[in-house]
């Protein structure tokens, strides 16, 4: 019988070859030897992606279980935030995003301006129904805000530069 971490070795190959079904086949062991492993549940998740038949909702718990596992790790807490935005849970992606800043924040702009970029191309798409002028500046200016944060810009000094 292989080891939780033999599985993970053989899920990273797969994955690396973009083999999806085999690396989650790999990865779906490792988490079952070892339920506390959350590289095991990352690995999951990630393989998953490339599944058809796999449904969001589900890929959305291995991200959560890995960051459960795991909390402060920023690279677990950046792929939960940019798949909830995927899936339109804008409110959730933002924690997630402000998380990977605080726990990595030497890196934080990256996390922000991800945030800023992703949010302004996917919420109105996402919102389309309720889409009018107020909501599309709400959108815009959360935008611009986290862009902003990204460069350590305050508003005041980007309407300086700006004028």
């Amino acid at each position: 019988m292989t080891s939780a971490d033999e599985e993970i070795q053989a899920g990273e190959r797969a994955l690396s070859a973009l083999d999806y079904a085999d690396a989650y086949k790999h990865f779906d062991k490792a988490a079952k030897a070892d339920v506390k492993n959350p590289v095991a549940w990352f690995g999951k998740a990630e393989s998953a992606l490339g599944l058809p038949n796999m449904e969001p909702d589900e890929i959305l718990s291995f991200y959560k279980k890995a960051v459960e596992l795991e909390p402060e790790h920023p690279q677990f807490l950046e792929a939960l935030a940019s798949f909830s935005m995927d899936m339109g849970r804008f409110n959730e992606a933002e924690q997630y995003y402000n998380k990977a800043a605080e726990t990595d924040a030497e890196n934080a702009g990256y996390y922000w301006s991800e945030f800023a970029v992703n949010y302004r191309a996917k919420a109105p798409v996402a919102m389309e129904q309720f889409l009018d002028d107020k909501t599309r500046d709400m959108i815009a200016q959360k935008a611009l805000l986290y862009a902003l944060k990204a460069i350590a810009l305050s508003k005041d000094e980007a309407k300086r530069l700006l004028q």
